[in-house]
């Protein structure tokens, strides 16, 4: 089985939304995951005549691979939907199936290499790009369709599996939510304050940097970004088990709330500019505190009641003055658990689409070696 050029089974596609048939709810983004997400850009006002459609069993990337971490956002249009993506993607498709599959396609563009490959073969100077014609200078082997079948198959059988695990979480997610506005219809809110703690406790204990965590928007606590060379953490605040840690600036972070949860039986450090805070365990559990922290209806909130010129911040005091219903503990554990589930669900399941990712190496990989004793 001999190397040959992926251009020769690619072709490029430049169809544009002139008749604005597609409106903005169609507009997606391409990630460094190799997937769809949700746009990020601010479109009110924007015309989408030149915005790309992007068909069914097509492919679209961004040529700039300067500033994504050495990999290329691209993604495979798997769905029955056509989207729109910005006029600066590049948007293909597979010009002969019959040769070339496009569902091993994308498990090719799956695998580090590929991004190493890109990022190698960008050129540019103030910006560094991947064109075109370098994604069609590509040498790839090819197996016989038979065997590329084959591989897909397997990687299909097992995204099917994690969609059907998802589906699931998703349904654990709305009794969730479906359980809470049924509290907040019959139950009075009261504020929180009353029942919460400040902690100002800073490093006596001499944790290291590895104890050190970020806060994130998506309410979680995550391993820092920060470079701690020579940073003391003598002032760092401590987080016990069962203790949540806020960053009262929401200024810059997009309308959200930088909020985590230790639900872990180590203590962790935050920055001095947090907000650590427990709460009275008798009459309110952070497990079901936590499950208003992490909705949209807080964030917005916040935001609204945010104050300050260079920077608006939201502190302890408004946090205080948060409402919500507060029930009985066993209906607070009862809920709580729930939301417990759906997290620790969550977690397997992005685990699962990890491990499905990095199958992708190994599958491309067994379909070319069986390709070439054929």
């Amino acid at each position: 089985m001999a190397l040959t050029k992926l251009g020769r089974y690619i072709e490029l596609l430049d169809l544009r939304n002139s008749d604005n048939t597609y409106a903005a709810d169609a507009v997606v983004g391409l990630s460094t995951q190799k997937t769809t997400i949700k746009t990020k850009a601010d479109l009110s006002g924007v015309s989408l005549t030149s915005y790309k459609l992007f068909p069914p069993k097509s492919f679209a990337y961004v040529p700039d691979t300067s500033r994504r971490g050495d990999k290329v956002s691209l993604a495979y249009n798997n769905s029955n939907e056509t989207y729109l993506v910005s006029s600066i993607s590049v948007v293909f498709k597979v010009a002969d199936i019959h040769f070339l599959l496009p569902d091993y396609l994308y498990m090719y563009f799956n695998r580090p290499e590929f991004d190493r490959y890109a990022r190698f073969n960008s050129w540019g100077s103030a910006r560094e790009t991947f064109s075109w014609e370098e994604m069609c200078d590509i040498d790839i082997d090819l197996p016989s369709i038979t065997v590329q079948q084959k591989y897909v198959d397997i990687y299909n059988s097992m995204l099917a599996n994690q969609r059907c695990y998802e589906r699931g979480l998703e349904d654990l997610k709305l009794t969730c939510d479906a359980y809470i506005e049924n509290l907040r219809r019959k139950t009075p809110t009261q504020k929180i304050g009353v029942y919460l703690t400040q902690s100002d406790r800073r490093n006596d204990i001499g944790l290291t940097v590895e104890s050190v965590r970020g806060l994130a928007t998506s309410k979680a606590m995550i391993p820092t970004k920060a470079d701690m060379d020579g940073v003391s953490l003598n002032n760092y605040k401590v987080v016990p088990p069962r203790y949540i840690a806020y960053v009262p600036d929401t200024s810059r972070r997009g309308d959200k709330v930088s909020l985590g949860f230790n639900d872990t039986d180590e203590t962790f450090l935050v920055s001095s500019i947090s907000t650590v805070f427990g709460t009275d365990l008798s009459v309110l559990i952070p497990e079901y505190l936590m499950l208003f922290l992490t909705r949209s209806e807080f964030d917005r909130y916040a935001r609204f009641n945010s104050w300050g010129s260079a920077r608006e911040t939201f502190n302890f005091e408004d946090m205080c003055d948060v409402e919500i219903p507060i029930p009985d503990i066993s209906v607070q554990k009862a809920i709580a658990d729930i939301f417990t589930a759906y997290n620790t669900r969550k977690l397997i399941n992005e685990r699962l689409k990890a491990q499905i990712k990095d199958l992708c190496p190994i599958l491309v990989k067994g379909a070319v070696e069986e390709g070439e004793i054929e």
